[in-house]
């Protein structure tokens, strides 16, 4: 799934991300962890892979988007 990232803070790693069906989901350094994120801005696209469903959805990786 795309999204944007609404929110992030770069001492913890962590923010939200805007998906495009319009859901902000949070995320935590967690979902960073293992990939080749180092920072992030506002605005930027990124793809997320989410775990759960409903009101306990959560972002499980987050990842630079490319070719889109």
């Amino acid at each position: 799934m795309q999204a944007t990232v609404s929110r992030y803070d770069g001492e913890t790693f962590s923010g939200a991300v805007l998906t495009d069906t319009g859901i902000e989901l949070p995320f935590t350094v967690h979902a960073v962890a293992d990939t080749q994120v180092l920072h992030l801005r506002v605005g930027q696209r990124v793809r997320i892979q989410t775990s759960g469903s409903g009101a306990d959805t959560v972002v499980s990786k987050l990842e630079f988007a490319t070719n889109l």
